[in-house]
């Protein structure tokens, strides 16, 4: 009969160190693997070396980690996250990749890491890529109208009365119509500085609304409504939004 194996991977961007277990929790091997999908095949046929393997713990299942997470789900091997040491407090103990390695495969025999990583394939992680871009362009904007609150702070007199008590939209509304002079006193600097901020709000603004991604974005919340009412327990599940009474668009008018 084939020994159960269980083993533990430290990732980093570009290369994981893997330690196999066997079902005693005797060390079998560590091994050095790239961090490419040629790579993830030749972890998995030097695990699978040794017996059959069902267990893995990795660290950062959620970053250096997601790819090799992927591919061991892609095989039928169950995933658990083993929390990253803390990197300075190893360097002081002197400890090592092969360590670590080791020490998540004992956390994931052991049952100390039980967390199924998640598999980062399905709708979720899309809806996770498409926040990316969105979130950039909203703390952008954010810290482009925190600077011209900052500027208009302080600022000449003359600019000051006119935006202090201006509001986020009528400060940017104002300050993108500002008009070069050529000159480079204080005042005309601070006037075209408040400019360049207020037209890369706009321009921000008018990215997050005329986004193309939100197509994508409906396609995949779409997806993810029509698989939970597939596994709706209610009688006869719907099996589109159109069948779902309240879900299902509204009747057009005349």
């Amino acid at each position: 009969m084939a020994s159960r194996i269980t083993i533990g991977v430290d990732t980093h961007l570009d290369v994981h160190v893997a330690a196999a277990l066997d079902e005693r929790g005797a060390l079998l091997d560590v091994g050095a693997f790239d961090t490419a999908p040629a790579g993830y095949e030749k972890l998995l046929d030097w695990a699978c070396s040794f017996g059959q393997l069902e267990l893995a713990g990795v660290e950062g299942t959620g970053s250096y980690g997601a790819g090799l997470t992927r591919h061991l789900h892609a095989h039928g091997i169950t995933v658990v996250e083993v929390d990253r040491p803390n990197r300075q407090r190893r360097r002081l103990r002197g400890t090592s990749d092969p360590q670590d390695a080791i020490s998540a495969a004992r956390a994931a025999q052991g049952g100390d890491a039980k967390s199924v990583a998640k598999t980062r394939d399905g709708s979720v992680e899309s809806l996770r890529v498409l926040r990316v871009a969105r979130c950039s362009a909203r703390k952008a904007k954010a810290q482009a109208l925190n600077q011209m609150r900052s500027l208009v702070s302080t600022a000449p007199d003359e600019i000051r009365s006119e935006l202090r008590r201006t509001t986020g939209k009528q400060l940017v509304a104002r300050c993108s119509k500002f008009r070069s002079t050529g000159r480079t006193d204080p005042t005309s600097v601070t006037k075209i500085t408040l400019r360049s901020l207020a037209r890369r709000i706009n321009d921000l603004a008018e990215e997050m609304a005329d986004d193309p991604r939100r197509e994508i974005l409906m396609a995949v919340v779409r997806r993810g409504i029509e698989a939970v009412l597939a596994e709706s327990t209610h009688p006869g599940p719907a099996r589109s939004l159109g069948d779902h009474p309240t879900l299902s668009p509204l009747p057009s008018q005349g």
